[in-house]
């Protein structure tokens, strides 16, 4: 689904109470440092009814749809990765970019280069299989004077000061992300033509009206590039996974967090499904996911389509949160069974939220045939709900 998806929105509406009013009357004759930049708390903007919504089938035009629809309060660029060195060795990444605007269109214009109405913010993690060690840095800034912003012309690019995503030619990308400690620097080549999830882009979450997304993915981004960890460096391949998401919305009463697959299988397939929380514990009905064929054919999948089965939990040492830590899951009607597991245990970020997203393998059976893979799993509303924040 949206990954953290909904959860960008809950970090970010963090920020809109925390600078708000900072960023959006900045005083363009009083440049400040970005780290010293100081917090200034302010009141949620009203939105109903001066935001774009998600409310029904859009029409979709590539490249420009992957830049940013700054008429919807909320956006993310998210990648997502499993890599390994020739001789074996494996890693995990996720890049996520998030926008979050604080005012409706039209944008802000006074003149100064410093003011602006839309936030950014970033996660850059990184799995190391071999010793069981996961990092994870966030950077934040505001979308003017070059610091943070999206575009589609004259290419994609989306960026957080030097961590970005751009293209470079076509279907192919340049991924770049560092911090002191570890530094990654990717080729992207989509495999496929791009994936509108839910009902032709259409990606429902509540009852409500509007309490929706418009969500894109990438499902198989061939991938090579370098990976730099302190004075180390590896030559690693293997494929990626990019989801694009914008809206104006919620989760509905009673939601408090989602679980989200993002699945490579070795037999040319994908598979992405998400299941939404409920502080009730039943089954929610906006649940969904779609299949993936190798020609890049399209299933959807409703609540009703799939089981997902706990079979093992872990429980963090960092937030006390408890999350599970394997699954089976199962396509009703159809010959798929497939079981996930983390390659690591500890894959939790303790940012503006605590969510766990981390690198998996997966074993099972496709129509019968015995098939093997890797993914990326997001959990949110384990260490807290996100009811309220967004």
């Amino acid at each position: 689904m949206s990954k953290t998806r909904f959860r960008v929105a809950a970090a970010v509406a963090v920020l809109v109470v925390l600078i708000a009013v900072g960023w959006l009357f900045f005083s363009p004759d009083k440049p400040v440092d970005q780290a010293g930049m100081s917090m200034v708390l302010a009141p949620a903007i009203p939105v109903e009814g001066q935001f774009a919504r998600a409310e029904g089938l859009r029409e979709f035009s590539f490249p420009l749809d992957h830049g940013q629809h700054p008429e919807f309060q909320t956006e993310w660029w998210y990648y997502t990765g499993n890599l390994q060195t020739v001789e074996g060795r494996r890693f995990g990444y996720e890049l996520t970019f998030f926008r979050r605007a604080l005012t409706p269109p039209p944008a802000l214009s006074n003149g100064s280069v410093w003011r602006a109405n839309q936030v950014y913010l970033a996660h850059f993690a990184l799995s190391d299989i071999e010793t069981q060690a996961f990092r994870y840095q966030e950077l934040l800034s505001r979308g003017a004077a070059g610091l943070a912003g999206a575009q589609s012309e004259p290419a994609f690019e989306v960026w957080l000061e030097d961590w970005s995503v751009r293209q470079i030619g076509n279907n192919r990308y340049a991924l770049s992300a560092n911090t002191e400690d570890y530094e990654l620097k990717l080729d992207l080549t989509d495999l496929k033509v791009p994936v509108l999830q839910g009902n032709r882009g259409y990606s429902q979450k509540g009852p409500e009206a509007g309490n929706a997304s418009y969500y894109i993915s990438q499902s198989r981004l061939e991938t090579s590039g370098e990976l730099r960890i302190g004075e180390n460096v590896w030559d690693v391949s293997g494929l990626s996974w990019m989801d694009h998401e914008f809206s104006t919305s919620a989760l509905s009463a009673g939601q408090v967090g989602w679980n989200w697959f993002a699945i490579q299988l070795d037999n040319g397939s994908e598979l992405m499904l998400f299941t939404l929380q409920r502080e009730d514990g039943e089954l929610d009905p906006f649940n969904g996911g779609t299949i993936i064929e190798p020609d890049g054919a399209t299933r959807m999948l409703s609540s009703a389509d799939f089981q997902v089965e706990i079979r093992e939990t872990w429980r963090s040492p960092h937030s006390g949160a408890e999350y599970p830590s394997e699954w089976v899951i199962t396509i009703l009607n159809e010959e798929i069974r497939l079981s996930i597991k983390p390659l690591m245990p500890d894959q939790e970020l303790n940012t503006f939220i605590t969510y766990w997203e981390g690198a998996v393998e997966v074993q099972g059976e496709w129509n019968g045939v015995p098939v093997n893979g890797f993914g990326y799993v997001e959990l949110t509303g384990y260490a807290e709900s996100m009811q309220g924040k967004f």
